[in-house]
């Protein structure tokens, strides 16, 4: 019999044919049971020796069919009364209701997962789940920590641990009480949000992470929530969150947050007074080059300029060789009908403006030399954030630019590699709103 990880999830339609085709009777009844045959790859138990499975993934993944199908993987065994590999199991969720309606009778929970032979029953008064085989799993709700105090487990699973309001005591008191067995395991499933027991859980030597998004799961889902969320969100940061199942980190002392940067989306951008589309060059190309930064923003300029307000639209950013982005943002210009295009020169100095000029001999470009450190530069444009005055588009992909965002801090670049989005959009904001700005508040000398 072939298997392997979600092989039929995998399989052309002749090769399903072939496969049913040679079960017999019982073999196509207990099909639907054997996960194994079904689940995606990010559903199945990472190899090794771990202590924590860390399954994180957008919303509608599958993550609690996972965490689900997981714990019937340790209490059962060859037959229905046989001892499993755990007998006593924690099931830890926000609080009682949703271990009960989401872990426990939920669609994709254990009563849901469980063969009929094998499916344990409901006792209500205890909060926990009995298997023939006499194995237990137990409800315990992450607003009580305290109720883990005194039991004793040797595997849970943890779903939603993200948006627990008392995660650091509750899995601390998990911990202390995952002391049964040879080598206890747990497993936790959730959306990845960023707080400071799902990074701790996350750092762990002892944890493995396996993530999805939401489209890896779009043949258990509604077309329409599909379309719905992906028109709202795809492109963010939050989208990146929730859909695509990423652990998105906000930096100590950034100059942008991820509660920032949602409150200034907007969805459809009014008609701008002024365009622009910034460079951050890369001089080099090839593995392990920097990306070039390009970023579009545009401006509505009414009254003084503490009133304009800019709009960022788009990022192009890229790596490639200099010919290609200096089509990319040529092109960029033309689609958003730029009014100039600006670029850092302190490293290609003439060579960044002669490689653009090759490709269009009259584009209004102008050279931009940063005197300051990243950082310096940075901080005024943060600022306009602060004040509002700035907004990022749904209709732009955004999400990688605000994911450095989020990694710039006081104390400079917190991520990997180069900030080449941030630079582009500093950049560009400050040639929209800062320079002008200087300008028109400096004093006008008139002559004699």
């Amino acid at each position: 019999m072939r298997s392997g990880a979600g092989w039929l999830a995998c399989a052309t339609p002749e090769e399903v044919d072939e496969f049913l085709n040679a079960l017999d009777e019982n073999g196509l009844l207990a099909l639907p049971w054997m996960f194994e045959f079904w689940a995606l790859p990010h559903q199945l138990p990472p190899r090794g020796a771990w202590k924590s499975w860390v399954i994180m993934g957008g919303r509608g993944a599958g993550k609690t069919r996972a965490g689900a199908e997981w714990v019937r993987t340790q209490v059962e065994s060859a037959t229905p009364l046989d001892a499993g590999r755990a007998a006593r199991v924690a099931l830890v969720g926000e609080t009682y209701d949703q271990v009960r309606d989401v872990m426990v009778f939920g669609e994709s929970g254990i009563l849901a997962c469980s063969p009929p032979d094998r499916r344990p029953k409901w006792e209500a008064t205890r909060r926990r789940l009995v298997w023939p085989n006499g194995a237990t799993a137990t409800a315990y709700s992450a607003s009580e920590p305290e109720a883990m105090r005194g039991p004793q487990f040797d595997a849970a699973w943890v779903d939603e641990l993200a948006k627990w309001k008392k995660a650091e005591e509750a899995w601390d008191m998990l911990q202390f009480a995952l002391r049964l067995g040879d080598h206890p395991q747990q497993v936790v499933t959730t959306t990845p949000r960023n707080v400071a027991a799902l990074k701790a859980i996350i750092n762990n030597p002892s944890t493995v992470v396996t993530h999805a998004p939401t489209e890896a799961n779009r043949a258990y889902l509604a077309e329409s929530f599909l379309t719905e969320i992906q028109t709202r969100y795809k492109g963010t940061r939050l989208g990146r969150q929730e859909i695509e199942g990423v652990f998105l980190d906000d930096v100590e002392g950034a100059l942008w947050t991820t509660a920032m940067l949602e409150g200034a989306r907007v969805a459809t951008p009014p008609p701008m007074d002024r365009v622009v589309v910034a460079l951050d060059p890369a001089v080099s190309a090839g593995a392990g080059a920097d990306a070039c930064g390009i970023v579009v923003a545009g401006v509505v300029m009414e009254g003084a300029p503490q009133n304009w307000r800019a709009y960022v639209l788009e990022d192009r950013t890229l790596h490639g060789r200099p010919t290609d982005w200096a089509h990319a943002a040529i092109r960029a210009m033309k689609e958003f009908g730029a009014d100039r295009l600006v670029a850092e020169v302190n490293q290609g100095g003439d060579l960044i403006e002669e490689i653009l000029r090759q490709i269009d001999p009259l584009v209004p470009f102008r050279a931009l030399r940063a005197g300051r450190g990243k950082t310096i530069r940075a901080e005024p444009v943060a600022a306009l954030y602060e004040q509002g005055r700035v907004a990022h588009c749904r209709t732009g992909d955004l999400g990688a630019l605000e994911d450095q965002m989020c990694q710039m801090s006081l104390r400079g670049y917190q991520g990997k590699g180069s900030p080449d989005r941030v630079d582009a959009l500093v950049w560009a904001l400050s040639e929209l709103m800062i320079v002008p700005a200087g300008a028109y508040r400096r004093p006008q000398i008139r002559g004699l």
